[in-house]
């Protein structure tokens, strides 16, 4: 899949955008503040539904607007998609695809993006969240449907929570509180299909891991993957240290029936916090190199690798599923943050993909193998180097690319004179 052009009204600290991306590597170079990660952001956004750095929608509208517009033009192959998405302050965001209006979750089936940041850190080093949402997010691009099982599932959650709360309130025991079976089968159905789909995909990622791992790392520390589920017993969100699941992938059925039991007997304390204590939005991805867990024992190094390796696993698995082609890949800021081994281990393996975008503040931060089509964004303009090159070297540069590249021409785009929290 190619990203050939992304346009953004109102987005961030974006009035208008306009983004001329081509085939091959991608870099988008500026200072700290000037909006680079907000155009990651925004073409982050469609495969996933979701910004990789808050977790609302509201802060991605631009300061004063009651909504945003992301639209980009896609190819796959010879075959191009013009997704669009108008991202709302109040009530739902709404989709379009080639101009007529679509459901939102359909979006992901036509953008596939894996993005490495910073913030990958946290996914090694945070809380269990983290790990948590970054699964969902791979979960949704994998099977986009899943998009809707987890949002259903959250609503139940909270209708749940919500009457937990109630009764405590109240002084309601658990007999007097028949409705609460309602939402407990509700609960369950949703929960059994994610904690399943979970499993899966950690199953399916386990090679790919150990492969990118030792491919970024230049060591075999024998990374894993393992879930520690609060159905089981475990509380990670507690801090309780968890049984980890040894037994493979669990069916949907067997997820359901455990779940079904689990919420039984918390049902007491339960009732005496209000909250629900068990079910797929308090289990954990637990990460081991060495044997040992990663968040606590690993290294520095170690877990930079762990990160990227995660990432370059999700993109192996959805380019050997899709029939899209490769997911575009987007490093937005990364190599500031590694040393210069895993520059060139990671900028060596992520080269061959169709399509690789790539922020930093330094150009000379980015190794050569990714230094190609060259984006600079300077006080709020987007302005491309192949703009200014003499004509003759910019009819050669077109005539060198691959027929379905793209060919729509560069705009210079305005930002507003707010620059608040991007990038």
């Amino acid at each position: 899949m190619i990203v050939e052009h992304l346009s953004l009204v109102d987005f961030r600290n974006y009035a208008t955008a306009e983004l001329t991306l081509h085939r091959g590597p991608n870099v988008l170079v500026g200072r700290n503040g000037q909006g680079k990660t907000n155009l990651a952001e925004a073409v982050v956004f469609l495969a996933t539904l979701g910004s990789h750095r808050v977790s609302s929608d509201a802060p991605l509208v631009r300061d004063g607007q009651e909504y945003a517009i992301i639209r980009a033009r896609l190819s796959h192959g010879e075959r191009r998609v013009l997704v669009e998405v108008q991202l709302n302050k109040q009530g739902a965001n709404k989709a379009r695809i080639n101009g007529s209006p679509s459901k939102i979750n359909e979006l992901p089936r036509y953008a596939h993006v894996v993005l490495f940041a910073p913030e990958d850190l946290q996914i090694v080093r945070g809380d269990p969240s983290s790990r948590r949402r970054f699964v969902d997010q791979l979960l949704i691009q994998r099977t986009p449907r899943m998009a809707s099982v987890l949002g259903d599932y959250d609503r139940v959650l909270k209708q749940r929570n919500a009457l937990l709360k109630s009764a405590r309130a109240r002084g309601i025991k658990g007999e007097g509180l028949s409705t609460l079976d309602v939402w407990d089968d509700k609960l369950v159905s949703l929960g059994a299909e994610i904690i399943n789909a979970r499993q899966r995909l950690a199953a399916d990622l386990q090679q790919p891991v150990a492969e990118a791992y030792a491919a970024i790392a230049g060591e075999d520390h024998r990374p894993q993957l393992e879930w520690a589920l609060s159905v089981r017993g475990a509380d990670p969100e507690d801090g309780e240290s968890a049984p980890i699941d040894t037994d493979g992938v669990l069916s949907t059925a067997q997820c359901a029936e455990m779940f079904h039991a689990a919420l039984l007997a918390k049902r007491p304390n339960e009732l005496e916090r209000g909250l629900t204590l068990t079910g797929p939005h308090r289990d954990d991805l637990v990460l081991r190199v060495r044997d040992l867990p990663v968040k606590g024992y690993a290294s520095h190094g170690e877990s930079w690798s762990v990160a990227l390796a995660l990432r370059l696993a999700s993109a192996e698995l959805l380019r050997s599923e899709s029939p899209a082609g490769d997911p575009v890949l987007i490093l937005d800021d990364v190599f500031a943050e590694l040393d210069a081994d895993r520059r060139q281990r990671l900028a060596a393996v992520t080269a061959g993909y169709e399509q690789v975008v790539v922020t930093a503040a330094v150009e000379e931060d980015i190794p050569e193998v990714l230094h190609a089509h060259v984006v600079r964004i300077t006080a709020g303009t987007i302005s491309d180097d192949r703009e200014r090159q003499s004509p003759q070297k910019l009819r050669d540069a077109r005539d060198a690319e691959p027929a379905d590249a793209a060919t729509a021409p560069e705009t210079t785009s305005p930002a507003s004179e707010k620059d608040e929290t991007d990038d």
